[in-house]
Parts: structure tokens; C-alpha cells; sequence
């Protein structure tokens, strides 16, 4: 057996994208501590861990699978519960995604190849803040580089293993983020049975297997939740009838492409094909001034370097691995693009991480093939238009940098005429030319990536780079609004409270959608004989349990789920837990006081936890502990 010796350069790759994403990592806190909460819970009850519990007493589900908790579970539950223990399992996953780019790519196009597409990917802006952070689409960006990569293995050989670990990839990406791991599905399935290099019958037969696979490794978790008795186990959040498969083909399904699912966060109410608060459906989105930033400094040249590189490999033969790997990462990047271009329903601009490892292996592998065919001129303009675009897009935030996108410009149009001088060559010059033409046009991503990790962010809307004239949610402090214009704010250590007081929440979408500091004198209060109860308090939304749960490490109950509209607990079922004595606190937040929150009503306002929250006022005494309204659940007016 031959053992290789990595590739120094690889080693330095990955070490630098450690130390960036690493860099003042704890800056953010808990970052989304909607997620953040469900791996306090995992930590202490292993049931909570299994289901994905938003506590640890098990009320209900975070409204996602449990698959990205379980790394960050795992991590609270060996180092104690802090920003580094949370936040660094999502570090390791976005090495990781760049150490398997590198070795797909350069397996067919050589290690300059591959070392390209890692530092694309690593110097992408929404990568960059993604791994970074606690929601569910680092996971989910790692296995899908790895479901390519193992595509790819098997089209070498026609090697069913690999094909059938590719499946697997499919069916835990299904279980960080449901229907989303398989966009890209079709795409690597059709170039299979196409490409690989073996009869017809034999390859349809592996894709049943890899289907098989697929179907075990996601559809085991969903069997136990939808076959176990709904009494003995958590509510499933963002469902409207304690159901798995609702939430995964409605509201985080179908939901999403239609804008017609139960309920959706602050603007996308439903269908027309407007996109409500999240952005005009069209082709245009991803180039969009609140999405551009995120992701599309060099997805123009992707889409370019792509057709250039099919047109040069016209001719090769149907098995040829190489054109076979142009179809697999540009099948991926264009069904992907597509989805996200013109769904209706909720879009998020760092949902575009997605897009970051297939643009960043049609980049390297397109410029190594016209490198090898001699199409330089064609790759001095692709560098030269990619600066062009670099500085539109600097253009979008005049008051940052102002002089960089003439910087950019400037090296990307030198880089391009050099590219031309050299031509197809050796030597020192031909180096140098390489190198400035990466200088341009990753000079701009690598500006907004360093923006990024230098800046904080939390809640559940969060993009990357400084603020964007023009542009969206921020989800720092003190940076953009809502789209739509609602207030938004992401709170870590180093901010400032909340709208509402200390330990209260701000009203609408600022509670619905961030986290809170919650005050010395509320969480004393609700730590407080925490051990004689089953919840330390309730309150309604998961965003306002979280803040308390987080400060106190003891089960709060998020009544109605993420942002109140869930029907749990029942007005019956929380009045029978109250008169058992199993909840100590009503934590009232600004949501019950007249705002609006989303998925299909006021927080508060309708439906359960409108109901609890009038029961509650009208029978127990209210009191203010550290800028809160508190009720005390044990003693009645």
C-alpha cells in the first residue's frame, strides 16, 4: 500500500482557513441562538439530542432535521457550553469542505487546479460567514461537495461503492436540511447514466442501489419520529399537525419554491410569484445588490469558464471523466441557481452558500483546461471582466474602501494583458502572470471575506460584508434592516440590548428573528429552585427561549415553536403542566404587545399562544425582574 505525503501547499491552505475562520471566532456569541439552544439541549438529554429538542425537557423541535445539531451537541456536551464550543464544529466542517474540493478537483486537473478551487471557496464571502456559523448549511455545503466528489469516483470505474456513499451524502444532507440536499440530485444522476463507463442495464441498476442507500440512511430517523407515539416525543416544530413529513414537503418544501407554505417569516405570505420580503424572483436575484456580495464575484466567469470548457471537450468521448466533471459541477450550479433564482418563498441571501464549491471548481478546473488548450486570450478576458464585475460590486458600498475597486480593476486589467504577453510559456514570468490574474480576482471576495470574520453577526438573518447601498438584512449590529424594511439586529457579546429593556424582547420582527441579552437579575430569577420544575419558564418563540435558555443552561419551553404560530402546547396541555407544578415562569415578550411576527400570525397575537399568554395574564400576577415581565406560574392572583 502506498502511502502519499500531503501536499505542503494543501497543508498551508488548510491551516490559513482555519486561522480565518478561526479569527475572534467568539466575537458572535452564540451566533444563532435558535440553533445554539437545541445543542444546549442535546448536550444534557440525549433524547433531546436525537430529535433535535429546542430543550432539553423536549416541547418541541427546531423546524429543521436534527443532523447539523449533532456535531455542535456532541461539542457542548465534551467542552462545557460557550460560543467556541458551538461555533467551532462549524470551522472544522468548512476546512473540511475545502480540503475535499481540493482533492476532487485536483485528482483530474492537477494540484494548481485544485489549490484554486479551495482558496475560491475559502475566500468566498458567504463561506466564510456560513462556517462561522451555527445554522444548518455548513453541514449541509460539506456533504454536498462530497456527494460530487463520490460521484465522481464512481464515473472513473463505474464503482458502485462509491456510487451507494454518494447516496448516503444524499440521505444525511436530507437530514441537515431536508428537501434542499437534493437539488442537485437530478443533475449528478442523469450525468451517470449518461457518462459512466458501463452498459446501460449495470448503471440504472447502481442508481437504484445509491437510490436505496439514499433512502435508508435519510428515512430512518423520519420512520421513528413519524411512527413513534407523538406522546412520547417532542412537538415537530414548523409543522401544523405534529408531523414530520409536513414540514418536508410544506413549509420547508414545496412551501419554498411556491410561497405558499403554512406560515413564512416577516414578507413571504404565500404565492404570486413576488417573493414578498425576500427579494424579486428572477435571474437577476443572485446578482442582486443584498445577494451579489454574498456570492457572485466570480459566478460570471463560472458560467463562462463552463461553456468554453464543454466547447473544447466537444469532442472527447462519452466516458471522458474530465468533460464528465464540467457536467457534474455545472449540473449542480445551475439547478442549484435556478431553484434559488426563482423560488417564491422564503430565500435567504446566505442560503448562496450552496453555490460557493461549485463555482469555485468550474473556476479552477475551467482555467486549467484553457491553460492547456492555449485559449488565453479567452482567459485574459474572463480575468479581465471578472475585475470588471469585482468593482460593480465594490461599487455597491461607497463608503467602504472607496479606493479598492479601482485597486481591483487596475490588477485584474494588468493581469490580463499579461496573460497575453506570456502566453503559453515557462518560467518565472509565466508565474508571475498566474499569480497576479488570482491577485485580481480574488481580491475583492477576499476584502468582503475579511469584513466579514472581523464583524460579528447573529439572528436568524445574517449576510456577509459591510452594508451594501441598496441592499438587505445584515444581521449585525447596527447593520442593514429587514428586507422589507423590518428592524433586524444580531446580538453577541459585544452589543447592545435589545429593543424593550434588558432581559425583554424587541416587538415584531427584531424579537422574531434575533436573540437577546437577558439581564443578570432575569436569569437569576429563572435559574432560580430551576431544578424543582420540568421548564424553568416558558415564553413564546424559540428566539426568545433561547436567550434564556442559553444564560441559565436550564429547559425553557418555546411556546408555539420559532415564532408562536405552532399549536403546542394546547391551552389544555399547558394548563395541566402549570397545575402539576412542572413550569415555574410566563416570560412575556414584545411580540405578545401588538407585533407582528410571521408564519401565519402575530406572536402572541392568535392562535395557542395567544390563548396561553391571555390565560396566563388574566390569572397570575405579573412582576418586573430585570426589565422583564415576568409571571409566576406557582402562585395565582
Amino acid at each position: 500500500m502506498i502511502i502519499r505525503r500531503p501536499n505542503p501547499a494543501l497543508l498551508v491552505l488548510l491551516a490559513a482557513t482555519a486561522a480565518l475562520y478561526l479569527w475572534d471566532l467568539s466575537a458572535s456569541g452564540y451566533a444563532n441562538q435558535f440553533y445554539a439552544a437545541a445543542a444546549q439541549a442535546g448536550s444534557a438529554s440525549w433524547k433531546a439530542f436525537f430529535f433535535g429538542s429546542s430543550d432539553a425537557a423536549n416541547s418541541i423541535t427546531v423546524d429543521k432535521p436534527p443532523a447539523a445539531m449533532w456535531p455542535m451537541g456532541l461539542s457542548v456536551r465534551l467542552f462545557g457550553l460557550s460560543s467556541w464550543s458551538v461555533l467551532v464544529p462549524e470551522v472544522i466542517i468548512g476546512v473540511a469542505a475545502v480540503g475535499v474540493l481540493y482533492a476532487a478537483v485536483r485528482r483530474h486537473f492537477g494540484a494548481a487546479a485544485g489549490m484554486l478551487a479551495g482558496a475560491v471557496l475559502a475566500l468566498t464571502p458567504v463561506a466564510a460567514l456560513m462556517f462561522r456559523f451555527d445554522n444548518p448549511d455548513a453541514l449541509l455545503c460539506l456533504l454536498m461537495v462530497c456527494a460530487v466528489a463520490c460521484v465522481l469516483r464512481a464515473l472513473e470505474h463505474a464503482s458502485t461503492k462509491w456510487l451507494m456513499l454518494a447516496g448516503l451524502c444524499f440521505g444525511l444532507g436530507f437530514l441537515t436540511k431536508t428537501l434542499q440536499a437534493w437539488l442537485i440530485l437530478p443533475a449528478l444522476a442523469l450525468v451517470y447514466l449518461v457518462c459512466a463507463p458501463t452498459r446501460l442495464l449495470r448503471r440504472a441498476v447502481q442508481l437504484l442501489l445509491a437510490g436505496l442507500v439514499l433512502v435508508v440512511s435519510g428515512g430512518w430517523w423520519v420512520a421513528v419520529v413519524e411512527l413513534m407515539p407523538a406522546a412520547s416525543r417532542p412537538y415537530v416544530g414548523g409543522s401544523q399537525h405534529n408531523s414530520f413529513l409536513e414540514l418536508t414537503f410544506g413549509y420547508n418544501g414545496l412551501g419554498r419554491i411556491n410561497g405558499n407554505e403554512t406560515g413564512s417569516v416577516g414578507g413571504g405570505h404565500g404565492g404570486g410569484g413576488h417573493g414578498g420580503g425576500w427579494g424579486q424572483p428572477g435571474i437577476g436575484r443572485l446578482f442582486a445588490p443584498d445577494t451579489g456580495g454574498q456570492i457572485a464575484w466570480l459566478l460570471p466567469a463560472a458560467l463562462v469558464l463552463l461553456v468554453a470548457a464543454l466547447w473544447l471537450l466537444r469532442r472527447a468521448g462519452r466516458t471522458d471523466i474530465r468533460r464528465a466533471a464540467f457536467l457534474v459541477w455545472g449540473g449542480a450550479l445551475l439547478m442549484t441557481a435556478a431553484i434559488f433564482s426563482f423560488m417564491s418563498g422564503i430565500f435567504h441571501q446566505y442560503y448562496t452558500v450552496a453555490l460557493a464549491p461549485y463555482v469555485a471548481a468550474l473556476v479552477a478546473m475551467g482555467a486549467a483546461v484553457l491553460w492547456e488548450r492555449r485559449a488565453v486570450s479567452l482567459l485574459a478576458l474572463v480575468t479581465t471582466g471578472s475585475a470588471g464585475w469585482a468593482y460593480v460590486l465594490l461599487g455597491r458600498t461607497p463608503h467602504w474602501l472607496p479606493w479598492l475597486k479601482w485597486a481591483v480593476l487596475a490588477v485584474g486589467v494588468a493581469a490580463g494583458v499579461a496573460l497575453l504577453l506570456v502566453r503559453r510559456g515557462e518560467g518565472r514570468g509565466v508565474r508571475r502572470a498566474a499569480a497576479l490574474a488570482v491577485a485580481g480576482v480574488l481580491a475583492g471576495p477576499f476584502a468582503y471575506t475579511l469584513n466579514t470574520v472581523g464583524s460579528a453577526h447573529g439572528g436568524s438573518i445574517v449576510t456577509a460584508g459591510p452594508a451594501v447601498r441598496g441592499g438587505g438584512g445584515h444581521g449585525k449590529p447596527g447593520g442593514r434592516g429587514f428586507p422589507g424594511g423590518f428592524p433586524m439586529g444580531g446580538f453577541g457579546p459585544r452589543t447592545g440590548e435589545r429593543p424593550g429593556g434588558p432581559g425583554g424582547f424587541g416587538g415584531g420582527m427584531a424579537g422574531l428573528l434575533g436573540g437577546q441579552r437577558v439581564s443578570p437579575a432575569a436569569a437569576a430569577a429563572v435559574a432560580k429552585d430551576a431544578g424543582k420544575y420540568t421548564w424553568a419558564a416558558a415564553t413564546v418563540g424559540s428566539q426568545s427561549a433561547a436567550g434564556y435558555q442559553l444564560a441559565t443552561q436550564r429547559p425553557v419551553m418555546p411556546i408555539g415553536g420559532f415564532n408562536g404560530s405552532d399549536p403546542s402546547p394546547t391551552l389544555a396541555h399547558f394548563r395541566q403542566l402549570v397545575k402539576d407544578g412542572r413550569i415555574h415562569w410566563f416570560i412575556a415578550s414584545g411580540g405578545e404587545r401588538g407585533g407582528r411576527g410571521g408564519k401565519g400570525g402575530d406572536r402572541g397575537g392568535r392562535g395557542t399562544a395567544a390563548e396561553i399568554t391571555a390565560w396566563v395574564q388574566g390569572h397570575f400576577a405579573e412582576v418586573t425582574v430585570g426589565g422583564a415581565t415576568f409571571y409566576d406560574l406557582t402562585r395565582s392572583v
